[in-house]
């Protein structure tokens, strides 16, 4: 009788625990590696070319749970003032209030509504994009590249690649209509760095 007592308190002790461990699982977050991630852009130049430019993340977290794509969700600052198309004038020509007006709205806000699984590495992210005083909804098709320990074993790190296009006018550019594109060609190549630490909503500090 004491060894079967025992032997449910051992599968009462590890029906208890679980949970918990499933819990935490769900509960993984991730910060931006500001360092590794990129976003690209490119638009074309009065049909002659498509001139590429470059905009950094500021910051920004991610939960991601790469067994159930479900809990997952992000939220991200993109630094407009950081815009780089390799040429200062151009830099402060782009920059003005008529086009990405970086100074009085000097970032870019994107907050995730659902993810949308297509198969075990690709899926949908779905949410809206804030961007010059104007918000829109916005799909991302995305690549999950892999998730696991850096080289040197210190971070866990989830990479991902995506791309899509975007119409400058529904976000208020309408300028130089004769000689910019309207439709803007964009490539995010993002890591983020397992940290547990990291506030996952905008109800935490």
């Amino acid at each position: 009788m004491p060894r079967f007592r025992s032997i449910l308190w051992l599968l009462w002790l590890a029906a208890a625990l679980l949970p918990l461990g499933s819990a935490h699982a769900a509960s993984a977050s991730y910060r931006y590696d500001t360092v590794h991630s990129q976003i690209v852009f490119s638009i074309s130049h009065d049909g002659y070319s498509r001139p590429f430019g470059r905009l950094h993340i500021a910051k920004g977290w991610l939960r991601f749970d790469q067994d159930d794509w479900s809990t997952a969700a992000t939220e991200l600052d993109i630094d407009l003032g950081s815009l780089d198309m390799g040429d200062a004038d151009w830099n402060k020509a782009v920059c003005k209030p008529n086009l990405l007006d970086c100074t009085h709205d000097r970032y870019a806000h994107f907050v995730s509504a659902s993810v949308e699984r297509k198969d075990a590495q690709h899926g949908v992210l779905h949410g809206q994009l804030s961007l010059r005083g104007t918000t829109q909804p916005l799909s991302i098709p995305f690549t999950f590249n892999r998730a696991g320990s850096t080289i040197y074993g210190m971070h866990d790190v989830a990479g991902f690649s995506a791309n899509l296009t975007l119409d400058r006018n529904a976000f208020g550019m309408t300028s130089f209509s004769g000689s910019i594109g309207h439709q803007v060609s964009i490539w995010l190549e993002l890591e983020a760095i397992r940290d547990d630490a990291t506030p996952t909503s905008k109800e935490q500090p």
